[in-house]
């Protein structure tokens, strides 16, 4: 740790997380299965396996165009079971709330996140809250908590370990919706803008994809740190690398032109409804074209592949032809962006 203080970045996703979770969180929590560094984590429970996950939501502003805190925390917390091949049961709900948060709106968030449990089909089934005085929190903070069920031959998706050279990368849609929403709606911007953020809950699209393809590879949702730094975490130490192709990315007009504006890389910007997929070849197109049926994957794409040109490494071949590398994102680009 270089800095004496935690600082904005510490909780980017980016590299000061990593260096933060490996140099303190791992030093006195170690063991086997948080080692596993996953988001969640593969538990052997009676001869079968669960995932159990945990995420905390600080979103500012609360209400946003596509969503607001509830559905966040819930669809979050929905999606990182998902990803690890898990169907998603139960769900706990713990709220710090501050002292003068207008009840109409408490009972909005509340009203959100069942709406969401019932559309993901899991149920919140325990939690807590807490008020605390005036000042001492912004308005709410809502913790989640998840566990679902993961067959046996899915237990290694959140690992990647069966990952080889020449399988593709998909993503289900367009990237950097849901951070330049919450840009635009900042307090001391209020930028007006036509762009929504894309939080959803993915399980149910996940479902459709394991029923044309029984070999995916890994999954990920690109939540904080964007996909540049979801697909510098796959490739990290490993003996193979990542080919990207700018071009194949879809990135909405809208949110294009505010990250311009602003000097962002879509690449870093956070998403609340997207998922790298990584899978073999022969059944790319079959997983693109099930994506394509859904709601949150009707602009799903393939993206790039794995290769051994660059172990170790991402490159990203950008629509003017040249090549950059794919890197973590470093420091904070945006806070509590969810």
């Amino acid at each position: 740790m270089k800095s004496k203080n935690i600082l904005l970045g510490h909780g980017s996703g980016g590299k000061l997380t990593s260096e933060l979770i490996e140099s303190l969180f791992f030093k006195h929590f170690d063991n086997d299965l948080l080692q596993q560094q996953g988001d969640s984590s593969v538990l052997p429970v009676d001869g079968g396996l669960i995932s159990f996950t945990t995420d905390s939501f600080v979103v500012d502003p609360l209400f946003f165009p596509g969503g607001n805190i509830g559905k966040l925390a819930v669809a979050g917390t929905v999606n990182d079971l998902a990803v690890s091949g898990a169907k998603p049961l139960w769900l706990s709900a713990g709220f710090i709330i501050e002292e003068g948060l207008p009840y109409s709106d408490l009972e909005k968030i509340v009203v959100s996140m069942a709406r969401e449990a019932e559309n993901a089909g899991v149920k919140i089934v325990t939690g807590d809250t807490k008020v605390v005085d005036k000042g001492k929190c912004d308005k709410i903070f809502i913790n989640t908590s998840g566990i679902g069920l993961l067959p046996g031959e899915r237990r290694d998706i959140s690992s990647g370990k069966k990952i080889k050279k020449g399988d593709k990368i998909i993503i289900n849609g367009s990237i950097g919706d849901h951070g330049m929403t919450i840009m635009g709606k900042r307090k001391d911007l209020n930028i007006s803008t036509d762009i929504s953020s894309d939080c959803a809950s993915l399980n149910k699209m996940i479902e459709k994809v394991f029923k044309v393809c029984n070999d995916v590879k890994f999954m990920r949702d690109a939540t904080r740190g964007g996909i540049s730094t979801v697909l510098s975490e796959i490739v990290k130490n490993k003996d193979f690398g990542i080919n990207i192709y700018e071009e194949a990315v879809p990135v909405h007009e809208s949110v294009k032109g505010l990250c311009e504006m602003l000097g962002f890389d879509p690449f870093y910007v956070a998403n609340e409804g997207k998922v790298i997929i990584i899978a073999p070849a022969r059944d790319a197109e079959k997983i693109v074209e099930v994506l394509k049926t859904t709601r949150e994957g009707k602009e799903a794409a393939v993206i790039g592949e794995i290769c051994d040109e660059h172990p170790g490494k991402g490159w990203i071949t950008t629509t003017i032809g040249g090549r950059r590398i794919i890197d973590v994102l470093a420091g904070e680009q945006l806070p509590r962006i969810c």
